[in-house]
């Protein structure tokens, strides 16, 4: 069959050279894997098992990474083919695609890289994790103002906003070992699409790849993409929680704000202005993300509305996409997790403004309520007028300021002193007293952090089981193809 230049060109050309780098080594191991099993199955003799293989290790995954696609086969498939054909002839080389097809061989290839890349990012997550934790460690004390509508709202410590991420980071995480779970499930042997007649055992190619086991149905071993689709979205919540994280860092990182300064060394200055230190590291990391995102959104919108069954959309065009889209996603968070090592707060600075703009005045409302029984309302609106009071008359004291307010609502003044005042209004005994489970009082960030430096600790041993189930499939599967 001659294909037309143009198809050569546009489509043919830019898979096989996207197969080449992403699929050669997974189609060549299911290669090895299929052999094994029709071997034990008694479907291919020894004698063929043994040409086979040899064939199969006579193929040199360099040398195929340095070929040009020339036109004359159609993929990567076709063209390993050909190799085998050459090195053991066509009647043994045919013997190797009894009971598969391509089909199944393309969604199996897909679902072993695919693992990866969840593997990869999820151990990027791990990294920030790991990073912010470390921050939290060195801030618990460090009181700052944080920010609802874009404006200051009540001051809290570096160590509560920095285990708010790393909480949504653990959700992240729950979402991505659920999707690799789901992905970790081997199609072979769904042939077609309908399965085969042969007798072949697909719980044994399942462990020699590394798979948890074998899909079940065949119609949807070939036809259902959701497994790609779940976490292809994991990864987009991912970004887009990591994504508002990096603004408000970037945002920090203003003169203005002058709340976070990042070393040396993911800084940039300008080449006309001598005083810039440009955070642009960040910078990357946010653009990094946001093309994640996008390139996340292709992926579900390439599949929108495709027939379901077999059908080039979810194939070789859309893989490199998923691959692209989990690069970027993992070196946008790798990115933060190193710059965030580097992170310095002042804790001085930070909580001397942490108090401007009466972001401690829910605290007045709330001691009113503790101390007098008073309904929250109504403190609050004490609260309220002790601000118009000061605005005013801003040479009065608090204290004063409170007795009228108290006295205009209820009739009769509360009385407390300047310090007392003082006291209550501080942004470090706002926080302190802030006990709530979650809340940002020290000893309680103190058990939050412990809790999530052991929640990573066991998502990093689910992590290292999983890459060692892979390296250990990977190894048994040489081993049994050596022995045949």
């Amino acid at each position: 069959m001659k294909f037309a230049p143009e198809y050569v060109t546009s489509v043919l050309n830019e898979n096989f050279e996207d197969a080449k780098a992403l699929l050669l080594s997974p189609l060549m191991a299911i290669h090895y894997a299929h052999l094994v099993m029709l071997t034990a199955q008694g479907m291919v003799s020894t004698k063929d098992a043994r040409t086979l293989r040899d064939a199969l290790d006579g193929v040199s995954q360099d040398e195929i990474r340095r070929v040009k696609y020339d036109g004359t086969y159609e993929d990567l498939f076709f063209y390993i083919e050909r190799l085998i054909v050459a090195a053991c002839g066509d009647e043994v080389a045919g013997r190797l695609h009894t009971a598969r097809s391509r089909n199944d061989i393309d969604m199996t290839m897909y679902r072993m890289r695919q693992r990866e890349l969840i593997l990869r990012l999820l151990g990027a997550t791990f990294a920030l994790r790991r990073s912010l934790l470390d921050v939290v460690d060195r801030h618990r004390h460090t009181i700052f103002a944080v920010h609802t509508h874009t404006q200051r709202a009540q001051p809290t410590t570096v160590a509560h906003y920095m285990l708010a991420v790393v909480e949504q980071l653990e959700r992240d995480g729950s979402r991505l070992k659920a999707a690799y779970d789901r992905t970790n499930v081997n199609p072979l042997g769904a042939c077609a699409i309908t399965g085969t007649g042969f007798p072949i055992d697909r719980r044994l190619t399942s462990e020699l790849l590394g798979f948890c086991g074998p899909t079940g149905n065949t119609y949807g071993s070939i036809a259902t993409v959701d497994y790609l689709l779940e976490s292809t979205s994991a990864a987009a919540v991912l970004m887009a929680g990591h994504g508002r994280f990096v603004q408000d860092l970037l945002l920090w990182g203003t003169a203005e704000f002058g709340y976070v300064r990042f070393g040396d060394g993911f800084v940039q200055g300008s080449s006309i202005m001598p005083q810039k230190r440009n955070p642009v590291a960040i910078e990357h990391a946010r653009a990094i993300g946001s093309k994640a995102l996008g390139q996340a959104q292709a992926v579900v919108l390439a599949v929108h509305n495709t027939p379901f069954g077999d059908i080039v959309d979810t194939e070789d065009d859309l893989q490199p996409l998923v691959f692209a889209m989990f690069r970027d996603a993992t070196r946008a968070v790798s990115l933060v997790a190193a710059a965030m090592a580097t992170a310095e707060f002042d804790p001085s600075a930070l909580e001397a403004r942490a108090g401007d703009g009466w972001t401690t005045l829910t605290e007045l409302a709330d001691t009113l309520v503790r101390d007098h029984g008073l309904p929250f309302k109504t403190a609050h609106a004490i609260a309220g007028r002790l601000v118009g009071g000061r605005q005013r008359d801003p040479e009065r004291s608090l204290a004063e300021l409170l007795r009228d307010a108290t006295t205009e609502l209820l009739g009769a003044p509360l009385t407390y002193s300047e310090d007392e005042v003082a006291h209550i209004l501080s942004p470090r005994y706002f926080v302190e007293i802030r006990k709530t489970l979650g809340g940002p009082a020290p000893e309680e960030t103190a058990r939050a952090a412990g809790a999530s430096r052991q929640q990573l600790e066991t998502d990093e041993r689910w992590w290292s089981r999983a890459s060692d189930g892979l390296a250990n499939a990977e190894r048994a599967l040489a081993e049994r193809s050596a022995a045949l």
